[in-house]
């Protein structure tokens, strides 16, 4: 094989990696731009979807997946989109730790960061992928009350 198509051999695969890279919803990447949902991402899944995916109780909103958001969405009672104070997901986690309906649990509330990311997102119209419904997949150790 000569340079010159060596080179563009190498540039299409390269090309297709990074395409790759940028769309696949699946695996999002390390720093997001805050607002939007690859940003709140990590933090559902590491906060919220323990309890409020798959193994959810019946009383419990659910945030398993893109699909199920946007139905919360729709509804604009725990997600407001633009309004995070008047969206009840953002209420709960402002809560201080040992008032009645704080979340995540006590004793586990999320640190002012991943608030800050929450609150964005929801401030940005809580965007979504559109297309197909994403699975949110628990991140971490399951955190229980105390």
């Amino acid at each position: 094989m000569h340079r010159p198509t060596l080179l563009r051999a190498s540039l299409s695969i390269l090309s297709i990696a990074v395409a790759t890279q940028c769309t696949n919803l699946d695996h999002p990447p390390e720093k997001a731009e805050l607002g939007s949902f690859a940003s709140v991402r990590p933090v559902l899944e590491s906060k919220c979807v323990h309890c409020h995916g798959e193994n959810r109780l019946a009383n419990m909103p659910p945030f398993g997946s893109t699909g199920e958001l946007a139905k919360l969405k729709a509804e604009a009672m725990w997600l407001v989109a633009g309004k995070p104070e008047r969206s009840r997901l953002y209420q709960v986690v402002t809560l201080k730790d040992e008032q009645p309906g704080a979340m995540p649990p006590t004793g586990h509330a999320i640190d002012a960061e991943q608030v800050t990311i929450l609150r964005e997102w929801i401030a940005s119209g809580a965007p979504l992928p559109e297309g197909r419904s994403i699975a949110l997949k628990p991140r971490g150790e399951l955190v229980r009350s105390n």
